[in-house]
């Protein structure tokens, strides 16, 4: 199976996008994550064409042409995983939800730690918005560990200004 890579040069740094022939695979925002990823796949190569597509839809993200993303997607994960990712997807560009709601929305509602884990193992930020997800006090957590200041770029980008 063909599976290569590329990266985009966005506002919010280099983004790293790994494309198999069945679609996207990873999504990395962080260029230290890229390098330790990268180590373990010493076998992975730039691959520009199969990645095009990704790179084209990231690119009119970033230009604010695209508020949705339309790509295959190559992952699996575990079916709570998945439906958290199928709610995440359904937050509305330039919106939020808190961990709770995304809980609530998989008739889930008791799994709010269990939301922030599959956000956690979310390996597609942007095309399964993540940073969309907040706390219930409207603060900015969880994302990528620490790295709430891209978080807050992002949906200042979509045009979200409510949080604390």
């Amino acid at each position: 199976m063909k599976i290569g890579y590329d990266y985009y040069d966005a506002p919010i740094g280099k983004i790293f996008v790994v494309v198999s022939e069945n679609g996207v695979c990873k999504v990395e925002l962080f260029e230290e994550e890229w390098n330790k990823y990268i180590k373990q796949k010493p076998n992975l190569t730039i691959n520009k064409e199969l990645c095009k597509e990704v790179i084209t839809q990231i690119d009119e993200y970033f230009q604010g042409e695209r508020k949705e993303f339309n790509l295959k997607l190559d992952i699996n994960s575990t079916r709570f995983r998945e439906n958290v990712w199928k709610a995440l997807v359904n937050i509305p560009y330039g919106k939020t939800q808190s961990y709770q709601q995304i809980a609530e929305a998989i008739g889930n509602r008791k799994a709010v730690r269990a939301v922030g884990q599959a956000n956690k193992a979310n390996q597609l930020p942007l095309i399964i918005p993540c940073h969309r997800v907040i706390g219930k006090d409207k603060n900015l957590v969880g994302f990528a560990g620490n790295n709430t200041p891209v978080k807050k770029w992002l949906l200042q980008h979509e045009g979200y200004y409510e949080f604390k």
